[in-house]
Order: structure tokens, then C-alpha cells, then sequence
């Protein structure tokens, strides 16, 4: 007994003595020591470059190599394969915005992390770019697990951070309320053709699917997928190398013609500005500085994509190749290229520039994206895009005003012409853009002085009165643009004082008449400086638009069955007459912007320019004049043959909003065209900031036109008019609804309660007139009686609807807010 006791002792205290050594052998595999990369990525594709990739086909998973934890580089997504829905914008070819990004190595993982570039220490003080980092929030984009390392070097699984929606397809298709999707991970892989490493970046791209999460999906997903419940696109992700020292930033001034970095420099002295600007750019340096002519150290190269076909990839390289003017302009020698993409060329390498042509199911946007270093403004590589449907678009606006097809087999040369003249303007804007111009919306009234203008065509009438197409496009680079390269790419010589040199430039500029106004300036609804616009053409807005309505006319006199080719079913007419009917309207913007117009430039301080003065009374009501000439019932009626001639659809040719809308079903209406265009004058004119700057410039000069006059001569275009036939009286009365619904509009929700009381006041007075009225027929019986009965209820809309606006709410107080 006593030797059984010794030896289960003996063999417990084994037990107890071999226990942690059990345990520690039965630990997790994450708790044993990681292997090198060489070891783990034995048997793998291995693809060396800025961040090394290793492919492990059999598991289907994607390593990354990260040299050195630590080190800066930019991180953006694009879009490879689209959606080919403008409305939902998921283009081939889109890319993010570049973030600033570096990885940090914490225990078992890797953070992708985006330091905060909004909030600067612009300080050589390390306590002060502490307190500043530490002020504000950086951004985690990912969590890598690390699988292996050897040195420094860290290898990571990233297979997790590909394989999803890092491009943000769900949100653009649930911000287009195309319904609820989620990744299928199912079906969802790297897709490894393009997963690439190049010396200075590295690319990983997936085929993702998105599954719908509903039983239907929206209309716009309908229409250009195969299986609407399943989108497959293809995202890429790109680390990209920080370019090297050299590159100067240059400071951005209202008025250059940039789009710009700001950030916040929070070491800035009391006394010194708190923002900095510098703006967007390509690296340029002269091998001979200040040099009048010089080589470039190196060129800025661009190349068009090989899927753009003949004629139009020739009209494209010329387009773009007319920023070489503008360099030369600045003192280089052959410092701009633009070649057809080579076969050998990978446009995925981050090294090129590159232009694509790209495919929607409907008409929209071509843009210029620009790779920018966040941290200087430097553009490091330029994604164009170009809607290839601008071109047939183009070619329907000709055949529209000239409706060519008279002879069998014969069509102008001119409409060639006018396309591929487009088409060349559209490069060299988009490029533009990558350059880093912004638009230049006042360039039209400027003799055409810049490609970074929406430009209208300039249509004009032979002596004969035949449509003239020779003349709608200028053909190579304004002067504002030769200002802008001057301004960001002079590469000034040793010892200039730049800031100096920088204002003469714009100084110079001024003094030849060229000035910049952008975006803000041209797009609000209510903006007020009418030369200042997209489409348009001309200085003098009202002379414009009446010689824009003269070809109108001229165009809709000679429509007819030639504006579409033999063997088309005639109800297609509509689709050419949509865009020459309505060719007037981009110069009504224009137009009434004149009234309560204000002309202004960005002005500084003792710069010399004007801050703001108010349009002349008499071109105010000279542009009055014409836009109320766009209500005329006979310039709104269309020609009775024509009304003739159009049938409707046959299968196959279905309607489509690129068409008139219709009150009579099948058939086409030709009263919505009118009522469409009419509503373009009503609704420019009755915009309510527009129309507060009308009652206070009237407040500050009685010689001004006020709202009141506004109202009264649309009141008498529309009530004291008479049509010369049925036709004409129906469109007039279409009128009449108009200006009433856009008056109650204003008594409703304009800010201003000036305008709300003038608005009330005609509402009343038409009321009144309605009431009283009395004779006529059916139809002039029945629309007063609608009216006057519309204003009353309107008039008695219930305690609560429409009330007086409330007063502007008080700046913040201390410190913000009560």
C-alpha cells in the first residue's frame, strides 16, 4: 500500500510539474511566434513594386508587404468597371479624392491611419504640431491582421480590405433612391489581372457584386444592368508614392483661376492669416528658370485612350494638345504632350496621365479628376473622363438646325465639323481641369477667352437667312487661359519676387479685360452677375437672346421630315426638335440675371478692381423686353405641318425624358412645348432672391425697375395679349397659370417679406380682374373662372399655411449660441 501511495504521488507531482508545459503547448497558433515572409509566402505570386503583393491562389487571398510601418503615401479608389448610369454616376474610370495615409504597427495588427491635414502646426515646434495633432481627430480607414514579418517588413492579409464596397457604391445607389443593396461576398473576388505592384505604387482591385436587398430595384438599375439584383463592378485601391522633394507650393488668390488646398495653420502668428491657400498643379520646372524660351526638366505627357474611334480620336488629341499654346505662351519649349496611349503603356501605372473615353446608357458629365498631394496642392496624375455621348448629342442639336437630309445620301460636312469642334473644346476643358483650372464662366462675354467656359455654339444667319454652323466653336486656346498657365506654371528666374511677379500677372490681365468668376457666380438659381453664366454667348445678354430667338425661328420655319434620316419612323422628329426648340433657353438664364443684375469681381484691397455695381436701369428693362419676347404665343406656337408630321411612337421607339412631357397620351402635344419654355422665362424672372434685390435696388434708386413693374409686364404679356388663332389663345392661357402659380409660389416661401407682400398684391389684383370678368368663349369663361376661384382658395389657405417669413436668426453670441 504505501508503495502504491509513493508512486501516485510520484506520478502527480509529474503532472503538476509537466502542467504549464502542456498548457503553453496547447496554445493558440496567434500566440506562437510569427513566421518570416519568405517562409510564408513560400509557393505564392509574388509582384514586387511599392507595397510587394503575394497571391495565394489556392486560398484566394492577397498579401501585402509593407516595407516600412511608418512612411507617408497617398490612397485612393476608382471605379474600373462602371455602372454606365449617369443618374446613379458610377462611371468607368471615377476616382476618389487622395488621402494622406501611413500604417502603424500595433501588437497583431496594422492600422491604416489618415492624419488630420484640415488642422496644420505650419511649426518647426515639435510642442506645437502636438498640440495641434492632439486637438483634433485622425482617421482609422482599416485594421490589417499581420500574418508574418522579417525586419521591419510586414506582411498582411488583405484580402478583407479589397474584397468590398470601398468606393462607396451603395451609398451613390441608395443617395439616387435606387433602392438597398449590400455586398454578396459569394460572389465577390480579387480580380487579379489588375492587381499590380509598379515601382512607385501598388494596385489591388476586386470584381464586386452587390445584391439587392429588395424586391425592385430602381429604375436606373433596371436599365443598364443584365440582372438588376446583382451589380458587379470592379473597385481598385492604389497606395501611391509621395513625390519627391522640390516641388514649391504657390499661394492661391481670389481671381486666379485655380481650384485650391486650404487647411487651417493653427502656429500662424496673431496677425497673420489663420487659412493658407495654395493651389492645384502639376509639377513644371524650366531647365534654364526665367528663360524666355526653355526645355522643360520634364514634360507634363498625357495619353488618350485607344477605345475613342476615328474621327473623334483625332478631334480629342487636337483639343488637348491646345494647352501646348498656353505653355509656350509661359516660356516652354515642347513642355506638353498628348499621344495616343502606346500598346505597351499600363494606364494603371500612377506615372501616366491618362484621357478616357467612357460610355453611359444616357447623355451626362465628362470631368477631370486630378490625384492631389493633400499636403501641397501638387497633382500627381490626371483621370479624365469623357462621355462618348456628348458627341451624338451634338449631332442631334445639327440635324435639328439644319435639317439636312433633303437629298438622298447627301449630309453636310458642316455637321461633322460642328461635332468634332465640340468634341475638341470638351478635351481641352476636362483637361483643364487636371491642370487644375476651374471654370471661368465670365470667358463668353470676354471674346471667348477661355476653353474652361461651358461654351454655347455660336450659331448665326446667312444674309439669306440659312443656318450658319462655321463660326460655333473657337478653335484653340483664350487669352485668360495663356493668364492662367502664366500665373501657375512660370518658373520664375533666382531672386524675383514672386508674390509680386505673381499680381502683375493678373494685374496685366485686368488691364486687357480678363477677369475670372466661377462656379458660385454662374450656378445659383438667384445669381447676379449676368455676364457670368453657362452657354451663353455674347456681352449684351438681350441682343444675344433676340439673335439666339432669330435662329430659333429660322430653324423651326425649315423643320420638317429632313431632319431625320430616310428609313426613320417620323415620330422621331421629336427628338431633334427638343433641342432646337429650346435653344433659346441657357441665354434666358443670362438674360434675366440682368434684372437686379449686380456686376463685380473678386476684388482686394487696393488691387484696383470694382467691388459691385448695379446693372443700368435701362439695360434692366431692355433686357425685360426680350425675355418677355419669349412668351410671344407666335414664337412659342410650332408651324402647323410640322404638327402635322409627327406621329406617334412605334414599338421599339418608346418615350423617353429627353422628349416633351404630353397631356394627350400617345399623341404629341403641342401645347407642353410651349408651356416647358414659357415656364423657363416665368421662373428666371419670379426667383425670389433675384426679385429682393429687385425691391432693393428700386429701395436704393426709384430709377431701377422694382418687382412691381416686373410683375405688371408679365401680367400684360400674358392676360392682354391675344393669339391669332385657337392655337396661340390656348398657349396664352397656359401662360396665365403659369405666372399665377409662380406668384403664389413667391407669397409663400420667398425670404423676403417685401416680396411676399408685392406677390400678394398682384395675386389680389388678378383675382380681382378674374372675378370681373366677363364674355368670351367656353374656354376664356372656364380659365377665369379657374383662376379667380385657385387665388381665393389660396388667399384663405388655413391659419398657419404660408405665414410671414421669420426674422434672420442673430449670429452667434458667446461664445456660440445662447
Amino acid at each position: 500500500m504505501k508503495c502504491l501511495i509513493r508512486v501516485l504521488g510520484a506520478c502527480l507531482l509529474m503532472f503538476v510539474t509537466t502542467l504549464p508545459t502542456r498548457l503553453h503547448a496547447a496554445a493558440p497558433a496567434d500566440r506562437q511566434p510569427l513566421k518570416s515572409i519568405q517562409a510564408f509566402s513560400a509557393g505564392m505570386q509574388h509582384f514586387d513594386g511599392l507595397l510587394p503583393l503575394y497571391w495565394d491562389a489556392r486560398q484566394g487571398k492577397l498579401y501585402m508587404e509593407v516595407p516600412t510601418p511608418g512612411t507617408s503615401l497617398l490612397f485612393f479608389t476608382t471605379l474600373t468597371r462602371g455602372m454606365g448610369s449617369n443618374d446613379v454616376g458610377l462611371d468607368r474610370g471615377q476616382v476618389s479624392e487622395a488621402k494622406l495615409v501611413h500604417f502603424e504597427r500595433i501588437g497583431p495588427k496594422l492600422l491604416l491611419v489618415q492624419p488630420n491635414q484640415a488642422f496644420r502646426a505650419d511649426s518647426a515646434d515639435p510642442d506645437q504640431q502636438l498640440a495641434v495633432s492632439q486637438s483634433f481627430a485622425s482617421s482609422v480607414l482599416w485594421g490589417f491582421k499581420v500574418v508574418a514579418t522579417t525586419g521591419t517588413r510586414v506582411l498582411v492579409d488583405a484580402t478583407d480590405f479589397v474584397v468590398r464596397d470601398g468606393h462607396g457604391a451603395i451609398h451613390a445607389l441608395a443617395l439616387a433612391h435606387q433602392g438597398k443593396f449590400r455586398l454578396n461576398a459569394q460572389r465577390s473576388a480579387i480580380y487579379m489581372p489588375d492587381t499590380k505592384a509598379f515601382p512607385r505604387n501598388t494596385e489591388m482591385e476586386a470584381t464586386v457584386t452587390l445584391s439587392s436587398e429588395g424586391d425592385d430595384p430602381g429604375q436606373y438599375v433596371q436599365d443598364v444592368t443584365p440582372t438588376p439584383d446583382a451589380i458587379t463592378l470592379n473597385e481598385r485601391y492604389s497606395f501611391v508614392a509621395l513625390p519627391p522633394p522640390g516641388y514649391a507650393p504657390r499661394v492661391s488668390v481670389p481671381g486666379d483661376g485655380y481650384f485650391e488646398i486650404a487647411y487651417t495653420d493653427d502656429a500662424a502668428p496673431l496677425g497673420a492669416p489663420l487659412v493658407k491657400h495654395f493651389i492645384t498643379r502639376q509639377r513644371l520646372q524650366k531647365k534654364n528658370p526665367g528663360a524666355a524660351l526653355s526645355d522643360p526638366v520634364k514634360p507634363i505627357v498625357y495619353y488618350l485612350d485607344r477605345g475613342a474611334p476615328e474621327p473623334i480620336r483625332e478631334a480629342l488629341l487636337s483639343g488637348a494638345r491646345w494647352w501646348n499654346q498656353a505653355f509656350t505662351a509661359a516660356g516652354y519649349r515642347d513642355a506638353f504632350r498628348v499621344e495616343l496611349l502606346p500598346e505597351g503603356v499600363d494606364p494603371m501605372d500612377a506615372r501616366y496621365n491618362v484621357i478616357q473615353w467612357v460610355h453611359r446608357a444616357t447623355r451626362g458629365w465628362s470631368y477631370g479628376a486630378s490625384i492631389i498631394d493633400p499636403r501641397t496642392g501638387e497633382i500627381i496624375k490626371a483621370n479624365i473622363t469623357l462621355g462618348s455621348l456628348r458627341a451624338r448629342y451634338d449631332y442631334l442639336l445639327a440635324e435639328g438646325l439644319l435639317s439636312p437630309y433633303g437629298k438622298p445620301g447627301v449630309v453636310p460636312d458642316a455637321m461633322q465639323r460642328f461635332v468634332m469642334a465640340r468634341l475638341s473644346q470638351l478635351a481641352a476643358h476636362e483637361l483643364g481641369h487636371t491642370l487644375g483650372l476651374a471654370h471661368n464662366y465670365i470667358a463668353s462675354s470676354q471674346k471667348r477667352a477661355s476653353v474652361m467656359d461651358y461654351p454655347a455654339p455660336l450659331v448665326n444667319l446667312t444674309p439669306e437667312g440659312k443656318i450658319d454652323l462655321s463660326d460655333a466653336y473657337a478653335s484653340g486656346i483664350g487669352d485668360w487661359d495663356k493668364v492662367s498657365i502664366d500665373y501657375g506654371y512660370q518658373d520664375f528666374a533666382p531672386g524675383t519676387d514672386v508674390p509680386v511677379a505673381l499680381e502683375r500677372i493678373l494685374g496685366d490681365a485686368r488691364g486687357h479685360g480678363l477677369t475670372f468668376l466661377t462656379d458660385q457666380d454662374a450656378r445659383p438659381e438667384g445669381a447676379a452677375e449676368p455676364e457670368v453664366n453657362l452657354w451663353d454667348n455674347g456681352v449684351d445678354m438681350a441682343a444675344e437672346l433676340r439673335s439666339v430667338m432669330k435662329v430659333r425661328a429660322a430653324a423651326l420655319q425649315h423643320f420638317g421630315e429632313n431632319a431625320v434620316r430616310r428609313g426613320v419612323p417620323l415620330a422621331t422628329l421629336e427628338d431633334a426638335l427638343v433641342p432646337v426648340y429650346l435653344f433659346h433657353r441657357y441665354q434666358v438664364e443670362a438674360t434675366a440675371k440682368v434684372l437686379g443684375g449686380l456686376r463685380y469681381d473678386y476684388a482686394m484691397r487696393g488691387d484696383g478692381q470694382r467691388p459691385t455695381t448695379p446693372v443700368p436701369a435701362n439695360e434692366q428693362r431692355d433686357a425685360l423686353d426680350a425675355l418677355l419676347q419669349t412668351l410671344a404665343p407666335s414664337a412659342l406656337a410650332l408651324p402647323a405641318p410640322l404638327l402635322a408630321a409627327i406621329p406617334p411612337r412605334p414599338p421599339g421607339y418608346p418615350p423617353n425624358r429627353e422628349l416633351f412631357a404630353r397631356y394627350t397620351g400617345l399623341t404629341f402635344d403641342p401645347l407642353t412645348p410651349a408651356v416647358t419654355a414659357a415656364n423657363l422665362t416665368f421662373t428666371n424672372l419670379l426667383q425670389p432672391q433675384r426679385d429682393a434685390r429687385l425691391v432693393e435696388q428700386h429701395a436704393a434708386d426709384p430709377s431701377q425697375p422694382d418687382l412691381a413693374e416686373v410683375i405688371d409686364r408679365l401680367t400684360a404679356a400674358a392676360f392682354d395679349t391675344r393669339g391669332q388663332d385657337g392655337y396661340q389663345a390656348e398657349i396664352l392661357r397656359s401662360e396665365q397659370t403659369l405666372l399665377v402659380q409662380h406668384l403664389m409660389d413667391l407669397a409663400q416661401s420667398a425670404d423676403m417679406p417685401a416680396v411676399r407682400a408685392v406677390a400678394e398684391l398682384k395675386l389680389d389684383q388678378l383675382q380681382r380682374r378674374m372675378a370681373a370678368g366677363k364674355g368670351g368663349d367656353t374656354a376664356e369663361q372656364a380659365q377665369r373662372f379657374a383662376l379667380a376661384s385657385a387665388i381665393a382658395r389660396f388667399q384663405k389657405r388655413p391659419a398657419g399655411t404660408g405665414p410671414l417669413p421669420t426674422p434672420p436668426v442673430a449670429p452667434p453670441g458667446s461664445p456660440l449660441g445662447d
